[in-house]
């Protein structure tokens, strides 16, 4: 339902509109001039481009989107280090090329990893926001980035295996320029579709409640509440505040409601952490903060280190590596190394494959941007900036970049067009020398508004056929993996291959898209990885 906001901004558009006819009926015999229709011409241009009027929005709320979109996904900046920057491959060494053992070496690697990270995923958020016209910001995967720092590099360079990333990203590409990604997007049944966004809606509660300490590691139990048990320590309280003020800021319809209550709760976070410092947690701290602290911290340098660019190897992920005397020797080109290798670029596409059509589904139904036919307008543009955003990840060595389901949090404080992926864009750019500031938004002022669109999501269950058993057990599963598997390709796939072994048991295999029989044995091959990999090993 548009706003008043909204409809105010459509009657002034359209008195614009008339009035330019007017002033171009009055003076058609007249010079041209630079005048107020030169500006209505560049807002109408802005405007046409991104659909802003056509999808019921406006600029303010687009803004807020775009913002509330970067402070869910700002996380990524400090955690990508972790991942990717701390960590040794094949020889001994970061990712920056220095060992270890180097004085500042760590830091060093961490502070490069976090400047390229948000380089890359500014410059492939703007894209999206301009070619594909979407409101869905891109930045370093995890669960690939995970992949890659913590099985990849076991067995390779650095370079070496972000080489395999670019070539997971070409050969995207290549499916898209061929149509095949789009006709697997548009083989998908719309229940599978609306499962799809509902488990994405789980997925993105779960990280909330896991990110505000809500659910935690338990001890003899797989998870437990809170601090065993109990609400405990002040960040778990500030959590609870946030989500409350959302809750209330929206029962009352108010304007940018998860802006606000992100706004607000790090204030408080900084007040209090400025009185009362608590440290993170750790070790006897179980009930400190869940990353980092709201509290500044001057930067070693304001300038940042973009020497990861370029440090890539295409060829090397296809090599098979020899231990002489302790050091890592690499042989060339075996078949075993060229099949290892395949079958890792096997893994890291079909996550990125999968992963983005999830997530263009949830966030296009949440903002009801699918047409009659569950697709969005401009897939092939969308689906191409996703594509680019795996190559540019490899090339920038921090691994593949792709569609962030914490969009949906954007999306669901107005965001409808790819101005507010602009403005995301735009905040990452500024992170690259401004992060200290970005490191004030604690984990726990952001998981609310995670939660809570996981509630905006989750109303689209109804829609789903429940007593149709053929329909509700593979949405089921889907649904379900999501969340419970921390992966949305995990449960893309349980839902992909449930509805074709339904389908043959009723006897109506026919039924079957083609493509669905594809994707489902692809997905039944990227379950059964760890056995190939370690036969291909052995």
């Amino acid at each position: 339902m548009v706003d008043d906001e909204t409809c105010r901004h459509d009657r002034l558009t359209t008195i614009l509109v008339m009035a330019k006819k007017t002033n171009k009926q009055a003076h058609a015999a007249a010079p041209k001039s630079e005048s107020a229709t030169v500006v209505l011409d560049k807002a109408t241009g802005i405007d046409g481009w991104f659909h802003i009027t056509k999808r019921g929005s406006n600029v303010s709320r687009e803004v807020r989107g775009g913002l509330v979109t970067f402070f869910t996904m700002a996380y990524i900046i400090a955690l990508n280090p972790l991942i990717l920057g701390t960590g040794t491959d094949i020889e001994g060494k970061l990712i920056n090329g220095q060992y270890p053992t180097e004085d500042g070496a760590v830091a060093a690697s961490m502070a490069a990893v976090a400047a390229v990270t948000a380089l890359i995923a500014g410059i492939m958020t703007i894209l999206m926001g301009v070619i594909g016209r979407y409101p869905v910001a891109l930045a370093t995967g995890l669960g690939i980035n995970s992949m890659v720092g913590a099985v990849l590099v076991r067995s390779m360079t650095w370079g070496d295996a972000m080489g395999l990333v670019v070539w997971d990203g070409i050969i995207i590409l290549l499916l898209v320029f061929t149509g095949f990604r789009e006709a697997v997007f548009r083989a998908v049944p719309k229940a599978l579709r609306i499962a799809i966004s509902v488990g994405i809606g789980l997925f993105i509660a779960f990280i909330g409640l896991v990110d505000g300490g809500v659910v935690r590691s338990g001890i003899g139990t797989i998870t437990t509440f809170a601090v065993s048990g109990s609400i405990d320590g002040f960040p778990l309280t500030l959590f609870l505040i946030g989500l409350l003020l959302i809750i209330g800021l929206h029962l009352r319809k108010t304007k940018g409601a998860i802006l606000i209550a992100i706004i607000a709760t790090t204030i408080i976070g900084i007040g209090y952490q400025s009185i009362w410092p608590v440290l993170p947690q750790g070790a006897g701290n179980v009930a400190g903060w869940a990353s980092n602290a709201p509290a500044y911290t001057a930067p070693a340098s304001w300038l940042p280190d973009l020497s990861l660019f370029g440090n890539v190897d295409l060829f090397g992920g296809f090599y098979s590596y020899a231990v002489v005397d302790g050091v890592a020797v690499q042989q060339g080109i075996t078949f075993t190394g060229f099949l290892t290798g395949a079958l890792l670029v096997f893994s890291l596409l079909l996550a990125d494959f999968f992963d983005t059509m999830g997530t263009v589904v949830a966030i296009g139904t949440e903002g009801d941007l699918l047409d009659a036919n569950g697709e969005p307008e401009h897939l092939r543009e969308i689906l191409v900036v996703d594509s680019i955003g795996a190559i540019a990840g490899g090339l920038g060595s921090v691994s593949s970049n792709t569609a962030y389901v914490e969009s949906a949090a954007g999306v669901a404080e107005g965001a409808r067009t790819g101005l507010a992926s602009v403005v995301t864009g735009a905040s990452f750019l500024a992170a690259v020398f401004l992060s200290p500031f970005v490191s004030l938004v604690p984990a726990e002022a952001v998981a609310p508004a995670l939660v809570f669109v996981g509630f905006l999501m989750m109303q689209q269950v109804g829609d789903i056929e429940w007593k149709d058993a053929e329909i509700a057990i593979p949405a089921f599963l889907a649904i379900i993996m999501m969340p419970f598997g921390y992966s949305i390709s995990v449960g893309i796939g349980w839902g992909f291959i449930a509805y074709v072994i339904v389908k043959i048991i009723k006897g109506k295999s026919d039924k079957v898209h083609p493509l669905m029989w594809v994707s489902s044995a692809l997905f039944i091959i990227y379950f059964i990885q760890g056995p190939i990999l370690s036969w291909l090993a052995s």
